[in-house]
């Protein structure tokens, strides 16, 4: 199947495009206000969707894994990215700053109780909500699990994957000096907060084209060019964490407390061929997880739209619907 084929494919899966019925600016404190959003059915069965990135920001597109006339959808933009602001600003920007704005907007918003939808970085971020505030999830739905390790940071910017995609990681390390590629975070992260806006921007681009060309089943390795806006917070915000181990200080490790999530059902879809967040690191959070349902699709990716990621996501939000 060929790339445009397969997008096709992918976009014939999901439920029609629909607009929000309510859209806001949350301030949660520290100088941020976040964007927040729902659709779908106002009085439905209540779910988060968390972006990736970290620094992603939310789309459209992520509103069509669940029936409208079901659930009621709620998305936002995580700190300094997407509609939220200030723009790719990474003071008072933590996993915790986050983990507590989740629950922020499950108070405004008046739920008791929702389903928790999230990959990649949303994956770790769903995880992590969970086990902080286990009382107020339903259940969990996450793909292309990433859990924060030291290995799994090493695989992506210590040589791992570029060994299946040495052209695409040549580029990525062709603008760091040779005496700094030992530390390729560190070396990216002097220049995204360079200062100057040029710099930042042409690092910001490097950053996450290197993460976009291997993101899809269907890749060649090269990817479009990101916009400016958006390619700077992402590579900022998710460099920052990074740079500070997504701020887990020991103990907080998500498979070292996963007993507090023991009673919650989950539901994880992995791609065979994800290149950014390997299948072993969802394996081995399903033999952590009792309570869990692991699914790794052949012919995927990392990337959610994927055909059989995308199939298999709402093949779970309809068994959820109906079951």
């Amino acid at each position: 199947m060929d790339k445009v084929a397969g997008q096709k494919r992918a976009v014939e899966l999901l439920y029609p495009p629909i607009e929000p019925f309510d859209q806001r600016i949350l301030d949660v404190g520290d100088g941020h206000h976040i964007y927040v959003e729902q659709c779908g059915r106002a009085d439905g069965v209540p779910v988060v969707v968390l972006h990736g990135g970290p620094g992603g920001g939310c789309s459209p597109g992520m509103r069509r894994y669940f029936d409208p006339s079901h659930y009621r959808i709620i998305l936002f933009d995580q700190r300094g990215c997407g509609r939220s602001r200030p723009h790719a600003i990474v003071e008072h920007n933590t996993t915790w700053h986050l983990v507590s704005d989740i629950e922020r907007i499950r108070t405004d918003l008046g739920i008791e109780k929702w389903l928790v939808f999230g990959g990649s970085w949303g994956a770790t971020l769903a995880l992590l909500y969970a086990q902080a505030h286990a009382r107020s999830v339903q259940n969990l739905i996450i793909r292309g699990v990433f859990l924060g390790s030291q290995n799994e940071l090493d695989w992506f910017y210590a040589g791992g994957a570029g060994r299946f995609w040495p052209e695409a990681w040549s580029r990525f390390m062709a603008l760091i000096p040779e005496d700094e590629r030992d530390d390729l975070i560190a070396a990216y992260n002097q220049r995204l907060f360079s200062g100057d806006m040029m710099t930042e921007t042409r690092y910001a681009r490097a950053w996450a084209g290197w993460e976009n060309a291997l993101a899809s089943i269907d890749s060649t390795g090269i990817s479009g060019e990101a916009p400016s806006h958006y390619a700077r917070a992402f590579a900022r915000i998710e460099n920052h964490y990074f740079r500070n181990k997504l701020f887990l200080v020991p103990g907080q490790g998500i498979l070292e407390n996963m007993h507090r999530i023991k009673d919650i059902r989950g539901y994880i879809v992995q791609g065979r061929y994800d290149m950014i967040c390997p299948p072993k690191t969802a394996w081995d959070l399903a033999e952590a997880w009792p309570g869990a349902r692991l699914s790794i699709v052949g012919k995927a990716g990392h990337s959610l739209s994927d055909a059989p990621i995308s199939a298999a996501l709402v093949n779970i939000t309809d068994f959820l619907r109906t079951g």
